[in-house]
């Protein structure tokens, strides 16, 4: 069992997922005469398992959780929601934008896996390989039924005796939230900032264009409060906070002036086949790299960096040329 106690009289919970990253890290709190839950991971198997086996050793029971938080629409926080709901009676919280992803992506009627094979089309991934990530986003859509009802979330909550300012943070997704308790300077930061590695900045049909602007403007806007820890969502609690978020935008500096001296009339394809050269990617990894090098692209066309050429497939030329 993999639990943590932390300040607050809160727990961290490793709840298993089928990614390489193994845990998704989601939050329990008391207050009053239950529980607030902060995420809840992937509705399958080992994941309902692991939450029944947290419940029976801390002596609680599913009808004492009384609140979910989500800090964003995100299968691995939030497929196993609606599941918890039916389970506990609890009242759910996220932000309207990702709210709104959940039903549009997932929901009755949704087209977002038809769409999501247009635009790789469209950036020029082989047909082939667009019908292997149309099938994983199928197989994967059925890990977040049922949906949950969330209600939107406000700007201050209150769990663990202590009042939290919720953060609108996009960029990772474009209602992501990170929840600080100025007093003690603790972050519960979901994707948005974490230990190891950067978190995924992608473009998905429907959603921003432009959610790398989004996530930079969003770490500056987190280094200007007063962080000490940020509890993040994968891998260790992050204690250098201000030294992290430089370090990510000087990644992403880096990466963008990479990516723009590939763009040599190549398609996105092309030059996410270059940046991901050193792994050998799934369905699953490739959707996330063509989603991410789209995003870095958008912003390198939206400085004027680059030029996109709309032909069949999109191509991309550096240094203003046409």
């Amino acid at each position: 069992m993999n639990i943590e106690k932390i300040e607050f009289g809160g727990y961290r919970i490793g709840i298993p997922v089928p990614f390489p990253m193994k845990y998704v890290y989601c939050y329990l709190f008391k207050q009053y005469d239950g529980y607030v839950m902060i995420d809840v991971g992937l509705n399958y198997r080992a994941a309902r398992e692991a939450w029944h086996e947290v419940f029976a050793h801390l002596g609680i029971t599913l009808r004492d959780i009384h609140t979910i938080y989500l800090t964003h629409f995100h299968p691995d926080h939030s497929g196993l929601s609606g599941w918890m709901q039916e389970q506990t009676g609890a009242e759910l919280y996220m932000n309207e934008v990702d709210a709104r992803m959940i039903d549009r992506v997932w929901g009755e009627g949704s087209n977002q896996v038809a769409r999501m094979k247009e635009m790789v089309l469209q950036h020029g991934v082989p047909e082939e390989l667009a019908e292997g990530i149309s099938e994983h986003m199928e197989k994967l859509g059925q890990s977040v039924l049922p949906l949950p009802v969330a209600k939107p979330i406000g700007d201050t909550i209150e769990f663990g005796g202590k009042q939290w300012s919720v953060i609108h943070t996009p960029g990772h997704s474009e209602g992501h939230v990170c929840f600080f308790q100025e007093e003690e300077g603790i972050l519960l930061g979901g994707d948005h900032i974490l230990e190891k590695i950067t978190p995924n900045i992608s473009v998905w049909p429907g959603a921003s264009q432009h959610p790398l602007h989004e996530y930079i403007e969003s770490l500056r806007k987190v280094r200007k409060y007063p962080v000490k820890k940020i509890y993040s969502a994968h891998h260790s609690p992050v204690l250098n906070v201000h030294e992290r978020i430089d370090e990510l935008i000087q990644h992403h500096d880096e990466r963008l002036a990479y990516i723009e001296s590939l763009a040599d009339y190549k398609t996105t394809y092309e030059i996410a086949k270059v940046l991901f050269s050193h792994r050998e990617l799934n369905p699953h990894q490739w959707r996330f790299a063509i989603a991410e090098t789209i995003a870095h692209l958008n912003y390198l066309e939206r400085e004027g960096r680059i030029t996109k050429q709309n032909q069949d497939p999109i191509v991309y030329v550096n240094g203003g040329q046409s």
